[in-house]
């Protein structure tokens, strides 16, 4: 049941992040249209579209982490025994799940920290930039208990795109 909730998750996370990329395209493509043909830069286009950056890489992140397409060390693992195997990619998880709940709670520290304060462009609070990492963190800590249960359980987490 808690990895149909994590492969769901993951794979709305994942359309999400198709959605932001078109709304960024879009919103590049305006501001391209409003230099050069209208000569009226649209001044919110670009707080837009670093906004929208900052949503698509933190979803794209967590995705990530979930079909373990992150950075390991597969070639290592390969050279040790199943046993040791095992325990260090429990170890793996374990750490990334850590730096995953530490990015969740330092991003929503700072998302209140500054939540009175507005991004004069698009008149959103300040806070919303740090909204998706928060997320994000949540998410990975989520995906990495996902993976350590697997593991413990001797099977592999099912690839959200499949």
């Amino acid at each position: 049941m808690y990895s149909k909730l994590c492969r769901w998750l993951a794979r709305s996370c994942m359309w999400l992040g198709i959605a932001g990329i078109v709304a960024l395209i879009a919103a590049v493509s305006w501001q391209v249209f409003g230099r050069y043909v209208l000569n009226n830069t649209p001044t919110w286009a670009e707080s837009l579209a670093l906004l929208l950056v900052l949503y698509v890489t933190m979803l794209g992140t967590a995705v990530g982490v979930h079909d373990a397409g992150h950075i390991g060390l597969e070639s290592l693992l390969v050279l040790v025994p199943e046993k040791v195997r095992n325990k260090i990619e429990i170890l793996i998880h374990l750490l990334v799940g850590l730096f995953g709940g530490a990015m969740a709670w330092g991003c929503a520290e700072l998302a209140t920290s500054v939540w009175s304060y507005r991004l004069p462009t698009l008149w959103i609070s300040e806070g919303w930039k740090y909204i998706p990492a928060t997320f994000s963190g949540v998410l990975i800590v989520m995906f990495s208990i996902e993976h350590i249960i697997a593991l413990a359980q001797g099977r592999e987490v099912e690839p959200c795109w499949s």
